[in-house]
């Protein structure tokens, strides 16, 4: 596997692999590598002919300082995995390369980045839009591929791609699990065993309310009852649960273009912050 720290570097080499017209996909990551990124470069080899990752903790994305400051970093390990997976090339750079000074571009969108992750974390998706815009022009790919796992996100992205013209096939991939149901994140690594096991609650509550509203359950006894979930539990706490449409994500009653809601969650255990979603017709 070919590692690049430079957009110079990076560009030499794809550009070569397009004069073979050969296809490109990409996969964008902050590191801390788990099977959920492993599942988007198999993703990749699947349906394009050369991939390339990227690690970079985006600066601009992160609201709280000290996430940003505990956001795990395993480089080490994320280049064995990806080694192991066979992806051609990591694109590496370092904060310098990728923000030479500080950003004056501001992206923003109406409506679908105000409602859930937008409202809770101000200025989060303004700073997934600038960096995912910066490495979409540095890679050019044909296609991207993001995980389920951060639903909001790829609907950011895919307005990003539509209203800029990004000649480029968003993919979508489903969310990868612990066999407690957990959807994998580089967070879990910062869960204690006993809050790993607890915070199953998340996937079993999407679950339990994906059933009831299949079988006609009333939206505000659902909402109630996932509720009364986490008002028991000892060490979660619920931040959120909507059930939206993903056009917009606002909230909707879920009786219309069923094949377009989604429930999502978000909650709190110690120290760390959890999100997962299902939709509901799979």
């Amino acid at each position: 596997m070919n590692i690049c720290k430079t957009i110079i570097e990076v560009r030499d080499v794809l550009q070569g692999i397009r004069s073979e017209g050969k296809s490109i996909g990409f996969v964008p990551t902050m590191g801390a590598l788990h099977q959920g990124h492993l599942s988007l470069i198999q993703a990749s080899k699947e349906n394009c002919d050369f991939t390339i990752a990227s690690i970079f903790v985006n600066p601009t994305q992160f609201n709280n300082p000290e996430d940003l400051k505990n956001y795990p970093k395993t480089l080490d390990e994320d280049v064995e995995k990806l080694i192991g997976a066979e992806c051609d090339v990591l694109f590496l750079p370092d904060g310098q390369e990728i923000y030479p000074s500080k950003p004056q571009l501001k992206i923003s969108f109406d409506g679908i980045a105000d409602q859930l992750e937008g409202e809770f974390r101000p200025g989060h998706f303004d700073g997934v839009a600038l960096v995912v815009s910066k490495l979409f022009n540095i890679i050019q790919p044909n296609h991207a591929f993001f995980g389920q796992k951060d639903l909001q996100q790829f609907f950011i992205v895919k307005s990003l791609v539509d209203q800029l013209n990004y000649p480029i096939q968003l993919n979508m991939v489903s969310t990868a699990r612990e066999s407690n149901g957990l959807a994998m994140s580089s967070r879990n690594m910062r869960l204690s065993a006993a809050e790993r096991s607890d915070a199953a609650l998340l996937h079993q509550s999407l679950r339990m309310a994906q059933e009831r509203l299949l079988q006609g359950g009333n939206i505000k006894l659902v909402k109630e009852e996932v509720q009364e979930l986490f008002d028991v539990s000892e060490r979660l706490a619920l931040e959120y649960f909507e059930i939206i449409n993903t056009d917009d994500f606002k909230t909707t009653d879920a009786t219309k273009e069923k094949k377009k809601v989604a429930l999502c969650i978000a909650a709190n255990i110690g120290q760390v912050r959890l999100i997962d979603n299902l939709m509901l017709i799979s």
